[in-house]
């Protein structure tokens, strides 16, 4: 049970990376193109940053340090 825990965590620990990394990096995310896009509901892309980003990262390494 331990070693399917440690794993989800290292993967999710590693998407959480992928997606924090990819958001700032200008020619995988147009934020200047999703602000024309999204208007004043451009906010709402920082909320699904957060939660696919560091948040993931975080739950990944919560499980990682618990169940090592």
């Amino acid at each position: 049970m331990h070693t399917i825990l440690a794993g989800t965590g290292l993967v999710l620990a590693i998407l959480g990376l992928f997606v924090s990394v990819a958001f700032w990096i200008p020619r995988l995310c147009n934020r200047t193109r999703l602000k024309e896009m999204l208007g004043s509901r451009y906010p709402v892309v920082y909320a699904v940053y957060i939660a696919n980003g560091p948040l993931l990262l975080l739950l990944g390494a919560i499980l990682l340090i618990t169940f090592r």
